[in-house]
């Protein structure tokens, strides 16, 4: 080139279309494995807290004490006047030879037949047991108990999550939760469907992630079990607990979350636990 004009003007066109095509590359030409818009998109999109996450959140939640949310309870007719409308009735921390046990057992304090029925199921379930731990005199097998609670108010709804862990000597660790909703303004027991509706969901949409949940999880423990692992606890996917009919323990957590826990240590001796969360 014998004019240097032409020739820096050629350079720079060239540095331009240089720059267009690293652009392209970067952005728009993803099939050329380059990034687009879309794929950062993609990465910006926050992932929801796996079940683990879920699981560990949830085992936080029991500290024993009733979150009242800002609701008045001054009238609500009680059982004992001096006490909240949920309180333990039991502390007791204690180890011995034959037992380690740690225990806090609520009781609904309302004066109604509801919360007597629901104080007797924890007689039942919950007390029977810390009794029978407490009068052992074997000392071969020694027993690790303990029983725990919360309890939170959303929307009316006095909801109150038991939760026990069972060792007795070489058997499996057990976990019961038990659940109770109570509807404060109806005094009636808040179904799985009244809570879903507070939630503003629809049947559909739960027990489709019910199924989601519980299949994945179930996914994983086959594959341990195949890899060799013992003592794998395998669902039956085709039983009728995992439907909004059937579900067993659910409640409104601290913030207005549900909660459906499927422990299947309430009928097994097993820790094994699905936790199905909305927030």
């Amino acid at each position: 080139m014998k004019n240097p004009k032409i020739l820096y003007f050629l350079i720079g066109l060239f540095c331009i279309f240089a720059i267009i095509a690293g652009i392209y590359a970067q952005f728009i030409d993803a099939d050329h494995g380059g990034l687009n818009l879309s794929d950062q998109q993609e990465q910006n999109v926050i992932q929801g807290p796996s079940q683990e996450e879920i699981k560990t959140d949830f085992n936080n939640l029991f500290t024993n004490t009733l979150n009242l949310g800002g609701y008045d309870t001054t009238g609500i007719v009680r059982i004992d006047n001096t006490k909240d409308i949920v309180y333990s009735a039991y502390d007791i921390d204690d180890d011995t030879d034959n037992y380690e046990i740690n225990i806090h057992i609520p009781v609904i304090n309302i004066n109604s037949e509801l919360s007597n029925t629901f104080n007797q199921n924890t007689q039942e379930i919950f007390v029977s047991k810390a009794n029978e731990v407490l009068q052992s005199q074997n000392n071969t097998i020694k027993t690790i108990y303990s029983i725990d609670y919360t309890a939170y108010i959303n929307n009316n709804i006095l909801s109150l999550v038991i939760r026990s862990t069972l060792k007795e000597g070489t058997s499996p660790q057990r976990i019961i939760v038990q659940t109770y909703n109570y509807n404060l303004n109806t005094n009636e027991e808040a179904s799985l469907v009244d809570l879903i509706t507070i939630k503003m969901l629809n049947t559909d949409e739960v027990n489709a992630k019910i199924r989601e949940v519980v299949t994945a999880a179930n996914s994983e423990d086959e594959a341990l079990q195949n890899m060799g692992y013992n003592q794998i606890y395998i669902r039956d996917l085709e039983s009728d607990i995992y439907t909004v009919e059937n579900a067993g323990a659910y409640f409104l957590g601290p913030n207005g979350e549900l909660y459906i826990v499927y422990a299947y240590g309430n009928g097994e001796f097993t820790s094994k636990m699905d936790v199905v969360l909305f927030e």
